[in-house]
């Protein structure tokens, strides 16, 4: 019994549930990222590049011309596929750009936030430890 209590106090730590939090927001996050990707910045790199679709980027190994990579794939040629790899590069490159932005983004609504906050009114601890110690030695002379 004293195993599943402390299975469950393992649980409940804050640190734990904060992990599980963040693993779930961070999931979420990721499709968001990657419909920005996918949706927005990988048709304006097919503009840029005049429509090639990378993933059809091979090269066979038998020394055979394939029209496209399917063809190549039914005839059981061994084929590199350096195109998944551009696009899976490419890709990469395009999440690290967008989560930049956000994060810049966020840090200056994080800098609007801190400048906003009011400095604190009244004295500051160190001037009322001044004002209690000043006290003590006018009652003890």
């Amino acid at each position: 019994m004293a195993f599943f209590s402390d299975f469950k106090a393992f649980l409940m730590k804050k640190d734990i549930v904060a992990l599980a939090t963040a693993v779930v927001i961070g999931a979420a996050f990721n499709k968001v990222i990657s419909s920005v990707v996918a949706d927005i910045f990988m048709p304006v790199i097919s503009v840029l590049t005049g429509g090639t679709d990378f993933t059809q980027k091979f090269i066979s190994l038998d020394g055979q011309k394939y029209a496209t990579l399917e063809a190549a794939q039914e005839a059981e040629a061994a084929v590199l596929t350096y195109g998944n790899l551009l696009q899976a590069i490419i890709y990469f490159i395009l999440v690290g750009l967008f989560v930049f932005l956000f994060l810049k983004v966020y840090e200056k609504t994080k800098k609007k936030e801190e400048e906003a906050a009011p400095a604190p009114k009244g004295p500051t601890q160190e001037e009322l430890l001044i004002e209690i110690r000043d006290e003590l030695k006018k009652q003890n002379p």
